[in-house]
């Protein structure tokens, strides 16, 4: 059954899926979500051929949940690694039931220092843990030892850092856009006719018809082989801006788009080789605006849960969705021409590549189309950095600066989102070292609340004014004062007032005050208690509890004094009878 409870479509009859492994035991295909398929041969790897019969059985039966041949190629360098490491032992094993634990912990030292590292014992801890013979013992116990997640390397951008990302790629993808419209308009009024026969407008119209359907201008063959623009001298040049970009972005110019869409809503760079173009709908209500349905497919999600669909509105230039209708502009051409070369074709970000790709590689990718690529690699990210001095990749970077900045998950979880992208992030760090100390000011302006707020005396002072719970050292200094004058707080509150004082003679009432409050408890919801007591009950608790204030043997010794007069008096003050 499907997600959403229909029944999925059954293969045919005949459909049989061929195994992985070949009848050799060495050889392994892995075949990706595209279909094509890539070998691994394991007779490849240093040790000997028992151990490579059994990794490559393990393999076989991991790979099988695998959708891309760069989950294979991680797993398949790491073994490497792993072989390689058991030739070079004094007396390497055979097979994998020769593993010791003295092994494996050496194995673990050697890498378990760096992020890659980390990456690579874990691809290869999941292969030995596939052997059944490991299922078990001192070695099954080594191999379950926790591996520490890599620690996030990547840091979001500083202001001056992000604007000078953006400002590259606005200043390039808005250059491409304006020249592949103006152009896009000529070739419309060309096909509409609009244009007087034989003018220079028409002329240009009649070589855009052509670059449109072929993806190139006319070219002319000399001589000697050589081939060059036929309409150079029309066309003012004969550089990628005069002649097929025109209306085709080139790579570079498709990479600054990219930068641009994850600057604005945090898709991650894999997220472009696959992208649908966008479907449309009116906004309800408007008729100058336009919705787009962004089709994002995201495999670390997990099976079932790989596309997400964001909605996004172009409602002016300020608008989120402008950037889409710019960008479905841009491409509009190099999408056409792939439809036309191969109907059915719908890919999003498209671009028209410099030279024609002798055999398609990087299956993982989508296979170009005529001379029309798709998405962006990220050799294609590194190479547009390094070109405009921006360092590595600003994919990355970008996305978790946009995330940071929103405050939110943004096609991730919650706890990837903290543990991530924000709590290791130190621009995040420097901009919350206020919001810190205020929180911490507020908890301990908090704890001060809960406590006893005055001072702690050995006998009366006659200079004081008596009170339900304390002595008051001035009244007119206190911090609720009365409209009249005076204070107008609570008698309870005498607790939590830096004028009050505390002396054996109150011990008596204040401990019987205190059981009361308890009893309280039982009788009373625990909303209006906390609202009512609970301040009152954990300031006397202070008092009960510091040895340096009262204390629990004085405090206990103090119910035994109660009076007549101190149980009328917290009688009154539980009602509300001596509240000012």
């Amino acid at each position: 059954m499907s997600g959403r409870g229909r029944r999925a479509v059954l293969p045919p009859p005949d459909h049989r899926v061929d195994p992985p492994m070949a009848a050799d035991g060495l050889v392994v295909t892995v075949t990706n979500k595209a279909g094509y398929r890539k070998e691994f041969d394991f007779a490849e790897l240093s040790v000997a051929g028992p151990m490579q019969r059994s990794l490559a059985a393990s393999f076989a039966a991991r790979s099988r949940g695998w959708t891309s041949h760069s989950t294979a190629r991680t797993c398949w360098t790491g073994l490497e690694m792993f072989a390689k490491f058991i030739a070079g032992l004094d007396s390497p094993p055979d097979d994998l039931d020769g593993l010791t634990v003295a092994t494996l912990q050496s194995w673990r030292d050697l890498h378990i220092g760096t992020n890659s590292g980390k990456t690579t014992l874990r691809v290869v801890r999941g292969i030995l843990q596939g052997d059944a013979r490991l299922g078990s013992g001192p070695v099954a116990e080594e191999l379950a030892r926790r591996i520490p997640k890599p620690v996030p390397s990547k840091q979001s951008y500083g202001d001056s850092e992000r604007d000078r990302v953006v400002l590259t790629a606005q200043r390039q993808f808005r250059s491409a856009w304006l020249r592949i419209t103006e152009n896009s308009r000529l070739l419309n009024r060309w096909r509409a006719g609009d244009l007087a026969e034989g003018g220079r407008e028409w002329s240009i119209g009649q070589v855009l018809d052509h670059v449109a359907r072929t993806g190139d201008v006319p070219r002319t063959t000399l001589p000697g082989g050589l081939r060059h623009v036929t309409h150079r001298k029309l066309l003012g040049g004969s550089n990628v801006e005069r002649t097929w970009g025109r209306l085709f972005l080139t790579h570079l110019e498709l990479t600054a788009l990219a930068v641009l869409l994850t600057d604005r809503f945090a898709w991650n760079l894999s997220v472009y080789d696959r992208m649908p173009v966008p479907m449309t709908s009116p906004s309800a209500g408007e008729t100058a605006s336009v919705t787009y349905h962004v089709q994002v497919e995201k495999h670390r999600a997990g099976w079932g849960r790989w596309f997400s669909t964001e909605n996004v509105t172009d409602a002016g230039a300020d608008s989120p969705g402008r950037l889409i209708s710019q960008a479905m502009e841009a491409t509009a051409h190099a999408r056409m021409l792939a439809n036309d070369l191969k109907p059915g074709h719908n890919l999003f970000m498209a671009a028209r590549a410099y030279h024609m790709e002798p055999q398609h590689t990087d299956l993982d990718r989508p296979a170009p189309v005529g001379p029309v690529s798709f998405g962006v690699s990220y050799a294609m990210a590194q190479h547009w950095a390094r070109k405009y001095g921006l360092g590595g990749s600003p994919f990355g970077r970008t996305r978790r600066t946009t995330v940071t900045d929103e405050g939110r998950p943004l096609q991730h979880s919650q706890g990837t989102h903290e543990s991530v992208y924000v709590i290791p992030d130190k621009r995040v760090q420097r901009s919350s070292r206020d919001v810190f100390e205020a929180g911490a000011a507020e908890a301990l302006e908090q704890a001060r609340a809960v406590v006893f707020g005055g001072k702690i005396a050995d006998k009366p002072d006659p200079a004081h004014q008596e009170t339900a719970t304390a002595d008051c050292e001035d009244e007119e200094s206190s911090p609720w004062p009365a409209p009249e004058g005076g204070c107008g707080a609570d008698f309870l509150l005498c607790l939590a007032c830096s004028n009050a004082h505390i002396h054996p003679g109150h011990h008596a009432r204040l401990a019987h005050l205190h059981q009361q409050i308890v009893s309280l408890r039982s009788a009373t919801d625990d909303r209006t208690f906390r609202h009512r007591w609970n301040d009152h009950l954990l300031r006397l608790e202070d008092l009960r509890n510091d040895d340096k204030k009262v204390g629990p043997a004085a405090w206990d010794a103090a119910l035994a004094r109660v009076s007549d007069s101190d149980r009328s008096v917290v009688q009154l003050l539980l009602k509300g009878d001596l509240a000012p």
